[in-house]
């Protein structure tokens, strides 16, 4: 999936990174725990989170992760932006739950990680 077909999808926002938006995601992973991030190894990987702070940016730049989806509608920061275009991160929105986004996501066939 693209993330234009992820916005199309899920009805998320693009907040930051439109350079990215024809990019290919070929997995998802969920999760509030960051250290979990850390131990995933994939490419072209969505992050999709409820953790709206500077950690989950710095923890997908740690991961090479260049995708986020903050669920819940969780309110983002300038810095957060700041932070994520610095290191070319696209950044999404969505008032949904992580449940609900995730198996979205997974009925169109984007893959776990796990």
């Amino acid at each position: 999936m693209t993330i234009k077909e992820i916005i199309e999808v899920t009805g998320a926002q693009l907040i930051c990174g439109e350079s990215n938006i024809d990019n290919i995601i070929e997995f998802a992973f969920s999760s509030d725990l960051m250290s979990d991030v850390l131990t995933q190894d994939s490419d072209h990987v969505l992050l999709i989170t409820g953790l709206s702070n500077l950690q989950t940016i710095r923890t997908a730049e740690m991961a090479d992760i260049n995708y986020i989806l903050i669920v819940r509608g969780k309110a983002i920061s300038n810095d957060m932006i700041r932070l994520a275009e610095e290191n070319h991160i696209s950044l999404l929105q969505s008032d949904l739950s992580m449940f609900h986004i995730s198996g979205l996501l997974y009925a169109h066939e984007l893959k776990p990680i796990f």
